[in-house]
């Protein structure tokens, strides 16, 4: 057994760094936007490399000076969470159209650098039928790279996390070792907010902490850190404000210091706000094991803890890809190739014009025009699609995919420079 190093993009606060470190993965290089985020990785890890800056910015991190070499050993790992607010549920989904995606940029740094293997994790929206099409190009573009490649959603509370957090997660390796690799086992139950908070919301004596915690008997749900586009630190949306009062939890905002309350801020009929050393317990840090120190003002914690990926998962998965480098797994039969999206393979082989009748035979699968409409229309919004009305049918031709893939030329790069102060 070696020592495993990985380049991590795109790496906030933290969270999935710490995870991949308990896991045994040594950082080469991580790579981050947001100074705040920036200050605490340098703070809790002065030793490690960072950059700071546009993350596909060559002049912050050029990705040729990672790549193997005719001799050089290549890195174990890429790993990185990506923004996640173009396939965010509660957001437009623009997928490929938005200025913060970098999903297919990142799978492209797969053929300059040639990891061992590579992990992409974002929100649960990239599972939708809308991202079929961006999801198939991504594991065909893998295939091309010579990797094997799996999606799959997983819940933080399946991992000690008392939280909902389902995380959309690709793992991509060479064959050889992508036989060796098990998605984690869940390891139990997790601990109640309640549980896990007593100790924080007792810290000042408040006399109330013991029945708040036996009222906040289940897990939470999914912390939101936000970005630069909203407003200050809170909970989440009415929904999610709804879970919490059932908790005993006032989501409207954040607290300085657990409870008693001074009487110039007193605790509501809703219960009392959460610290963000406790929405930092929910995320999966803790004094031990994963312990972290948050640096700058409150809303910026809050947004780093709330945009993080909870080390306990993180470890989970690193380790499963450590074991799997290091062949110290069983080997298993693989899944068969799973199709996200048979029309986007079919117009993606075909440099004709295709009608509804032959993608139908090219697919196997019966057609309604309406559903053929909707399924290229979702095609549409990240991918160039050309229509041709004929006399007696129309056919369609798959064009550009209309993601950033690294181009000089992409719109991204004039908009992330108009919307910088605004991307987190």
């Amino acid at each position: 057994m070696t020592e495993l190093r990985v380049i991590e993009i795109c790496a906030g606060a933290g969270g999935q760094a710490l995870g991949l470190e308990r896991a045994g993965f040594e950082h080469e290089l991580a790579v981050e936007l947001d100074p705040n985020a920036v200050n605490t990785l340098r703070h809790n890890r002065p030793q490690w490399k960072i950059a700071e800056g546009d993350v596909a910015d060559v002049h912050v991190w050029n990705p040729e000076d990672y790549a193997p070499g005719e001799s050089g050993r290549p890195i174990d790992l890429l790993a990185g969470g990506v923004p996640c607010p173009p396939f965010t549920i509660a957001g437009k989904q623009l997928g490929a159209t938005d200025e913060r995606d970098l999903f297919a940029w990142a799978i492209e740094l797969v053929y300059i650098i040639k990891p061992r293997a590579l992990m992409l994790e974002n929100v649960r929206g990239l599972s939708l039928p809308r991202f079929a099409g961006y999801r198939q190009h991504v594991l065909d573009r893998l295939r091309e790279f010579g990797y094997a490649a799996e999606w799959r959603l997983l819940q933080a509370s399946d991992y000690g996390v008392p939280q909902l957090r389902p995380r959309f997660v690709l793992v991509a390796m060479a064959p050889e070792d992508f036989s060796y690799f098990h998605w984690p086992e869940p390891i139990g139950k997790p601990p109640t907010v309640g549980e896990t908070l007593f100790p924080l919301m007792a810290a000042n004596g408040w006399d109330g902490a013991e029945d708040w915690a036996e009222k906040a008997n289940d897990i939470a749900p999914t912390i939101v850190g936000g970005s630069k586009k909203h407003g200050g630190a809170d909970l989440g949306p009415t929904r999610a404000k709804r879970a919490w009062a059932a908790l005993g939890v006032d989501a409207f905002g954040v607290h300085d210091s657990a409870p008693p309350y001074p009487p110039t801020r007193p605790m509501t009929e809703l219960g009392p706000k959460l610290t963000c050393e406790m929405v930092a317990r929910i995320q999966g840090w803790d004094d031990g094991e994963f312990r972290w120190t948050f640096t700058g003002k409150k809303t910026s914690n809050y947004r780093q803890i709330g945009n993080a990926f909870p080390p306990p998962v993180a470890k989970a998965l690193g380790t499963a890809i450590a074991s799997a480098l290091n062949r110290t797994a069983e080997q298993r039969e693989r899944d068969p190739d799973i199709e996200h999206d048979p029309i986007y393979r079919v117009l993606r082989a075909k440099s004709d014009f295709m009608t509804a009748a032959q993608i139908a035979r090219a697919i196997e699968t019966p057609l309604e025009p309406y559903e053929l409409e909707r399924r290229i229309s979702l095609l549409g919004r990240d991918f160039h699609i050309e229509i041709s009305n004929g006399k007696s049918s129309t056919a369609y031709r798959l064009g550009e995919f209309k993601a950033f893939r690294g181009q000089d030329d992409h719109v991204r790069h004039r908009q992330f420079q108009q919307l910088r102060t605004k991307i987190s």
